[in-house]
C-alpha cells in the first residue's frame, strides 16, 4: 500500500483535530511553539510520513497562531498528496538557497521565548533553530505529545489489531522454517519475508535465539545451528502501511526440551497469563509489572527476570507507557502496550511470552491471539 492509498483511511487514523489538540497542549505547557520534524510525532499529527532529509521538514504549531508545514520545495508535491494535504494547514515550500530555519523564525509570532522540539529531532536541526531564535529556550515536546499518543483512538486500536493479526499469521506458520540443522540466520531470513507477506510494509526486527542464545533477551540472530531439543525464542515485529507496529514473542521447542525448561515455561506462562488478565483502568504500570514478577520471584526465578514487563506501542514499537517498576502511571482506556515477562538462565536457556494488550473501559484486550502454550515442533 502506498502513502496515498494509506491516506484513504486517514480520515479516521489521522483526524485534523489532532493539530489543534497539540496546539492547546503546547499552550498549556507554557511553550510558545511546537516544532516537529519527520518521525512518528509528525505522522501522528498529520499523517505525513516525511523523509528524514538533511533539508528541513517541520510542522510548526505556534501556541497562539495558525500552524504551518515547512517543506523543501521539491518535497511539496509529496506533502500535498499525503494526508497532511487534507488538513487545511498551509504548506510552505522553500528554495534550495533559502534558509528554512530563518523562514520559520520570521513566521513565528514576535516574543517567542520557549519552543518545544520533538524528542527525536536531529541535533544539527535543533542547533540551527537555536541560532535562528537567539534568546529562545528549547525544550522537549515529549511531555506534550506522548500524553496524546499513548491513549489510542478506536481507529488506532483497530490498526494495531490488524497488525497483531498479521504477526500472528507468521507465528502460526513457524513450523515451516524452524527445524534442526538450520541456522538462526537462515530461519530469520524466512521469517522476515513472511512478515511482509503477512501484511506488513516492512519487517522491523527478527530475534531467533536458540539453545543458550534463548537466554539473551535481545540476541537477534547468529550462525548457530539449531539442534534437537533446543528451546527457541522468536520475537518478531513489523510496521504496516498504516504506520502501526506489531510485536509478539513466542517460545518454541524443536524436539522435546529438557524437563527443567518445561518447569520454567510453566512458571512463565502462569505469570504472563495473570498479567494480561490483570489489565484494567486504574491499575498502575508498576502494579501490573509486579503481578508477573511476584509469581516468577516466588518460583525462585526473580533474578532471572531482568527487564521491564512491557512498553507502549503504536506508530513506534517502543513508546509510552512503559510497564515497569517505579512507574505510578495508572492505565487508561486506549493505552496499548506489550506484556512480555521472561525468564533467562545465562548460558543455559530462556523463554519469553509477549502479547500486545489494550486497556479498555472494563478490562483489557489481547491483540495477539496465537496460543501461549509451548509449541513443540518436530525435532
Amino acid at each position: 500500500m502506498t502513502e496515498t492509498e494509506a491516506g484513504g483511511r486517514a480520515g479516521v487514523l489521522f483526524p485534523p483535530e489532532r493539530v489543534e489538540t497539540a496546539r492547546r497542549a503546547t499552550e498549556d505547557a507554557a511553550f510558545d511553539a511546537l516544532l516537529v520534524t519527520p518521525g512518528a510525532d509528525l505522522r501522528y499529527l498529520t499523517g505525513y510520513q516525511a523523509l528524514p532529509l538533511e533539508r528541513l521538514t517541520c510542522l510548526v504549531v505556534p501556541a497562539r497562531a495558525e500552524p504551518f508545514l515547512v517543506v523543501p520545495e521539491l518535497e511539496r508535491p509529496a506533502a500535498q498528496a499525503s494526508p497532511a494535504g487534507r488538513l487545511g494547514i498551509e504548506i510552505v515550500g522553500f528554495a534550495e538557497t533559502e534558509d528554512a530555519y530563518e523562514l520559520v523564525a520570521r513566521r513565528l509570532p514576535p516574543g517567542t521565548r520557549r519552543f518545544a522540539v520533538d524528542n527525536h529531532m536531529w541535533a544539527e536541526k535543533l542547533l540551527a533553530f537555536q541560532d535562528a531564535l537567539p534568546g529562545a529556550q528549547p525544550g522537549l515536546a515529549g511531555d506534550v505529545l506522548s500524553v496524546l499518543r499513548m491513549r489510542k483512538s478506536a481507529a488506532e486500536v483497530a490498526a494495531l489489531r490488524r497488525a497483531g493479526a498479521a504477526i500472528d499469521r507468521v507465528h502460526d506458520a513457524m513450523g515451516e522454517w524452524l527445524r534442526p540443522g538450520r541456522t538462526e540466520r537462515e530461519v530469520a531470513r524466512d521469517i522476515a519475508d513472511a512478515i511482509v507477506a503477512a501484511g506488513h510494509d516492512h519487517a522491523d526486527f527478527v530475534i531467533v535465539g536458540s539453545g543458550p542464545n534463548s537466554a539473551s533477551p535481545h540476541h537477534e540472530v547468529s550462525d548457530r545451528v539449531i539442534e534437537p531439543g533446543d528451546p527457541v525464542v522468536v520475537d518478531i515485529g513489523g510496521t504496516t502501511a498504516e504506520g502501526y507496529c506489531s510485536d509478539s514473542t513466542r517460545t518454541y521447542a524443536v524436539g522435546e526440551p529438557p524437563a527443567a525448561f518445561l518447569e520454567l515455561y510453566r512458571v512463565l506462562l502462569r505469570a504472563q497469563t495473570a498479567q494480561t488478565e490483570a489489565v484494567r483502568p486504574g491499575v498502575t504500570a508498576e502494579e501490573l509489572d509486579a503481578v508477573g514478577r511476584d509469581i516468577i520471584t516466588a518460583a525462585g526465578h526473580g533474578e532471572h527476570f531482568i527487564h521491564r514487563t512491557g512498553h507502549g506501542i503504536g506508530l513506534e514499537t517502543h513508546e509510552e507507557p512503559y510497564i515497569v517498576a517505579g512507574s505510578k502511571r495508572p492505565l487508561e482506556p486506549g493505552m496499548a502496550f506489550s506484556v512480555e515477562p521472561g525468564i533467562y538462565l545465562p548460558g543455559t536457556f530462556g523463554a519469553r511470552i509477549e502479547d500486545i494488550a489494550v486497556c479498555t473501559e472494563t478490562g483489557g484486550e489481547r491483540l495477539n491471539l496465537t496460543g501461549r502454550d509451548l509449541v513443540v515442533l518436530p525435532g
